[in-house]
Parts: C-alpha cells; structure tokens; sequence
C-alpha cells in the first residue's frame, strides 16, 4: 500500500472512529456561534444580492461588480482589500485580494471565485427559492462559499478574534476557466500561498451516501496527451503487406488499446476526447473542433487524438507517461508514432499535512454538534484553485455550502447549510489562529 493509499485509509478511519468526544464550546466560540446565527438572514441576503449579478466568467463587468460587492463587505472588517487586473490578452476580469497582517497562530489563506459558468445569455434563472433550497446560477459553486468566507469572518471580527491575525483571502474572477498562461493568472495566489501557513478553499461540501458533509483532502491534476499517428498512404487493397503496412488507424487503435490494457490504476484516468483520421486531417484547438478526409480504399495516412489525463500524485503521472511512451514506441509495421504531454493544473495530492487540518475542522464541527467530517475520495473530485497553492501549504477544499446539480440549470443550495458551513468555518480559523 503506498503512502497515498495509507493517508486515504487514515482518513477513512478517522471518520468510522469519530473523532474526539464533542467538547463544550469555549465561552469565546459560543459568542462565534452566536454571531453566524444572528446574521443568518442578512447573509441569504448578501448571498442573493451576488447572484442576482451575472458573473460568468466571459462577463468581466459582471465578475468586477460581484467582487465590488464583497470587497465593500472586506473593508468594513479591516481588511486591506484590492484588485489585481489581469493583462488585456488575457481577457479576463482579475481577481479581488484582501489581506491582514497580525502575528498570532496560523497565516491563512482563504480561497473562493466570483465567476460561474452561467454567461449573460444563459436561460438559467440567478435566484429562485423554492422553500427551504434555492436554485441560481452559481448559488453553490461557489457564491454560496463566497458568503462563508466573509460571515465566518465577520463573527470573528465581532468579537474580537480577527486582531493580530495574519489572514489573506483571494476570490479569483476565471476559476471556471482560468486564464493562460496560468503561471500569471495565478502567480498572485501562489505570492499568497508563500506568506501562509494554511489555505482553505470554499467549493461545496460533498455530502456521502449516508448523508454525511464531507471535505478535500485531495484533488487530481489536469493534464492532456496528443497523439499522432504517420503511415504510408496507399491502396486499401494492400494494407496489411510489408509495402503498405497496418496504416495510421489501426496503429492508433493498437496504441488507445494499449493504454486500456496495461496503463490504468486507481485514481489514474485518460480520456481520447477527440480522435480525427484520414488522408487530410486538422484540427483547431481554439475551436476545439477539426475535420478530416479520406476515401474507403485508400490506407490513412494520419490519426490525431487530443485526450485528457487526470493524476493524483506526481509519481503516478510519472508511471503513466512512461508506459503510455513504451507503448506509442510499439509501432506497427508502415507506421510511426508521437505522443506528448501538457499541464493544466497540478495535483492536490493527499498529504499528513492535509490530514491534520481535515481532523482539526472536524472536531471543530463535532463541538459545535453539527458532527464529523468525512474525506472525500481524492480521486473523484474535479480541478480548482486550490491545487495550485497545495503544493506550498497544507490545504483542505470543500468548506462551502451544500447543494446539488453544479454547472448545470438545476443548480441549487441546502439554505441550512449557509449557517452550517459558516460555524464550522469561524470555529475552525479560531482555533487555527490563536
């Protein structure tokens, strides 16, 4: 069992075990408590108020109002707060930052985006409440976290726990499509992520089979292959000859085969998403979409395949790469092969760091009676933000409210889990921070 596996199983105990017995709340932490549960309703509000405001990611006008709209609510809690524009070519909005400099307990770094996927034009209504959950668009992915972040801190400040505290918080404007290169879109964060202890990101808490709130502990890269694939052109009637060879089709068949056969393990994914044959074959990435030609009695002479590869650890995309090249090597006779390899986003891989933070918010929810929290698996949970700063700092992810049905027109939030999600949060950067 690998190192990976064991802090997985260790993580699954913990939570078959439970944790701690649930201890009395400090006099402090009550007040915390008390805070969050009095302004339940002014943050539905603040939450309404931001969806009600078309940010998707393409609508930078839309992404800077809803920032606006947070960063007055940072400013009235003593942050210094500021914009950081991203260059033109890059269109897209930048990012709100807000920073506070103390020297008691843990420097936390905060993470949540004001983009959704929802454009101007999406059909998708921005808030409808149907009893105790709300549909709209990015209600819980991630607005709704958003909303935890700033009342979490908002009870602290109320009783004074924010002084002396050293806490940045980053609400970046392209998470749902983050722009490139990503080593500038997201160098503000990973300047961030150098002067912290601790990042916590704020995408929704998964709940599991038994109805139990879970949180990240790992998350796996995304990454990409491209695969082409050279043969000699000929009549169809000789494929299979020492002249004319197999052709690029079934070398490239022999090839994605080959991958399905000897590359797959747990948490490890490759997808072809995208696979174009023939004798004239192109491909527009920006477009993402090609064509292709070729005639049933002529041998193709070209295959390009752009796939998708997901990875846990750095050691296992290395594993991967390695066979998959052994492989793409193998080549048929009359053929010849080339695969290459991309990043996106760097694995969030499960750590003991990551570990500790997840059995400290988890007794933090234990006290407060709102009960443990689970691991979620690493390996089935997407990309975010916070990969980019994990490899820095010990990192948990999956802080922010519940709901259903992300990215799609049935998006939606559990109300009661705004008011959750924001006691286990403030108890949690307490503790952190004394």
């Amino acid at each position: 069992m690998n190192q990976y596996a064991r802090l997985v199983c260790a993580a699954v105990a913990l939570c078959c075990m439970n944790v701690a017995p649930a201890a009395q709340l400090s006099s402090a932490e009550e007040r915390i408590v008390a805070e969050v549960k009095g302004r339940s309703a002014d943050a539905l509000a603040l939450l309404e108020r931001s969806v009600n405001i078309n940010s998707g990611t393409m609508n930078h006008a839309g992404v800077r109002e809803v920032g606006q709209v947070f960063r007055a609510e940072l400013d009235q809690l003593g942050f210094a707060t500021s914009w950081v524009e991203m260059p033109p070519e890059m269109q897209r909005a930048g990012h709100l930052v807000a920073t506070r400099e103390g020297r008691q307990g843990k420097r936390l770094l905060l993470l949540g985006h004001l983009d959704t996927v929802f454009e101007p034009d999406s059909p998708v209504q921005k808030w409808d409440r149907q009893g105790e959950r709300v549909r709209g668009q990015g209600v819980s992915d991630m607005k709704g976290g958003d909303v935890v972040v700033l009342e979490a801190l908002r009870a602290l400040q109320r009783v004074g726990a924010l002084d002396n505290t050293s806490i940045a918080v980053m609400f970046t404007g392209d998470e749902e499509s983050a722009g490139n290169p990503k080593s500038v879109s997201r160098g503000p964060m990973l300047e961030l992520a150098k002067r912290s202890d601790i990042a916590l990101a704020f995408e929704g808490t998964v709940l599991d089979a038994a109805g139990q709130a879970t949180a990240t502990i790992g998350r796996r890269a995304s990454s990409f292959f491209e695969l082409d694939v050279k043969a000699r052109q000929g009549h169809s009637s000789g494929i299979f000859n020492s002249s004319a060879g197999y052709g690029a089709v079934f070398e490239a068949a022999r090839i994605l085969d080959g991958f399905r056969q000897q590359v797959i393990e747990p948490d490890l994914t490759f997808n072809p998403g995208v696979i174009l044959g023939g004798t004239e074959v192109s491909y527009d990435a920006s477009a993402s979409r090609g064509s292709a030609f070729g005639k049933t009695n002529v041998i193709a002479n070209s295959v390009t395949i752009k796939g998708d590869l997901r990875y846990l650890t750095i050691e296992q995309r290395d594993r991967a790469h390695e066979k998959m090249r052994a492989i793409v090597a193998q080549n048929l006779p009359g053929t010849s092969a080339s695969i290459s390899f991309g990043e996106s986003y760097p694995p969030m891989s499960p750590t003991p760091g990551n570990l500790r933070v997840l059995e400290m918010y988890s007794q933090a929810s234990s006290d407060a009676g709102l009960g443990p929290i689970a691991a979620f698996p690493p390996g089935q949970r997407g990309a975010g933000d916070v990969q980019f700063v994990a490899p820095f700092v010990d990192s948990l992810d999956g802080l922010g409210v519940s709901g259903r049905g992300s990215h799609s027109p049935n998006e939606e939030l559990d109300l009661a889990s705004l008011e959750r999600a924001t006691i286990r949060t403030a108890i949690l950067i307490y503790r952190l921070t004394r």
